[in-house]
């Protein structure tokens, strides 16, 4: 498609973004609402193919469900001139693979605020019953004023579709940044987006991704059974509290991480304010003078998670409880009806 083109009528587009082996993504103008938004176009040899379609399709549905202000909101999703597109909403900044390249690396006290809010996104898709199981610095795109969000939901899996004991001969995902569950075909989980920042934080501070080879099989092998370079080894300087954290996020069983997306942000939180060990870490976030405020919003959002990480419903259980006080509170009031209607016999 070229730029200029109105799709159904309604999306113009403006500019060509970015590009990648599945989509065209364009800056464009949505003429009934009047906003700019961004439109990701499925390229038409793609659009043609069931397999493609349905993926694409899988994205709109799966990211049209999630509200987060870490996450980019989709707004529309449709079919014209023999191609799908996606529409979104338009985030005016640079993704963080981009970033990486302009700059070099990181230093820690920048990755933080990142990094928190990236989980943030992912945390709350967690929550929502999603695994986003493509978690990369491609698909974090980041503000000029450091806002991140997380996009491309394209090979997400719902929850409640993973079987524990499951096995594809396809592997999704990005071999760079897949877990080592993801590499040997098994059921993805939580953990797997967690194994996957752990990744995106290690190459953010080296400048280099932990595990690097000529082909995909041989990255799924060392994901499996590589050890990446001890990161003080790169950054002498680097606070051993968070090279621990990483490693620990690095590991090559999923229960030997942190389990959710929250739990990893929360404790990031926690030692960008407080610089303590990872031992003594709480998993109560406080904001402070090192983080600005809507970057501590954005982790202070998530609930607590005990230690089986599970999330708690607070409004249900109260619903729950108040429903429970008011029929206990009528059981006197039927003990009343029956003793009218059948009084005790003398």
């Amino acid at each position: 498609m070229q730029e200029g083109f109105l799709l159904n009528n309604r999306y113009q587009l403006l500019e060509q973004l970015g590009s990648g082996g599945m989509a065209v993504v364009y800056r464009g103008r949505d003429q009934m609402l009047e906003r700019y938004v961004a439109i990701k176009v499925l390229r038409e040899d793609y659009s043609s193919n069931q397999q493609f379609q349905e993926r694409f399709r899988q994205e709109a549905r799966a990211a049209a469900n999630l509200s987060h202000p870490n996450i980019v909101t989709v707004h529309d999703f449709g079919f014209d001139a023999g191609q799908l597109f996606l529409v979104m909403e338009h985030v005016p900044g640079t993704d963080l693979k981009t970033l990486l390249k302009q700059r070099g690396r990181f230093t820690f006290e920048e990755i933080i605020p990142l990094i928190v809010q990236a989980c943030a996104g992912i945390g709350y898709a967690h929550r929502a019953g999603l695994v986003h199981c493509d978690v990369k610095p491609h698909n974090m795109l980041v503000t000029p004023d450091q806002r991140l969000k997380v996009t491309d939901f394209g090979i997400s899996r719902a929850l409640a579709t993973i079987y524990p004991d499951e096995h594809s001969e396809i592997v999704w995902g990005s071999p760079q940044y897949f877990s080592p569950e993801q590499a040997a075909g098994g059921a993805p989980s939580p953990a797997s987006d967690v194994y996957s920042l752990g990744v995106v934080m290690y190459e953010l501070l080296t400048g280099s991704l932990p595990f690097a080879a000529s082909s995909p099989e041989h990255l799924a092998r060392m994901h499996l059974e590589g050890v990446p370079i001890p990161l003080n080894e790169f950054l002498p300087d680097v606070p051993a509290t968070l090279e621990q954290i990483i490693m620990k996020v690095l590991s090559k069983e999923p229960s030997a991480r942190y389990r959710t997306a929250d739990q990893l942000g929360r404790l990031l939180l926690k030692f960008g304010t407080s610089r303590e060990t990872p031992d003594s870490l709480t998993l109560t976030p406080e904001a402070s003078t090192g983080f600005s405020l809507w970057q501590a919003e954005a982790a202070l959002s998530v609930p607590e998670a005990g230690e089986a990480g599970l999330d708690i419903d607070w409004v249900s259980v109260g619903l729950g409880l108040l429903a429970l006080l008011s029929v206990g509170g009528l059981v006197p009031f039927w003990m009343w009806v029956y003793f009218v209607y059948n009084p005790p016999v003398p």
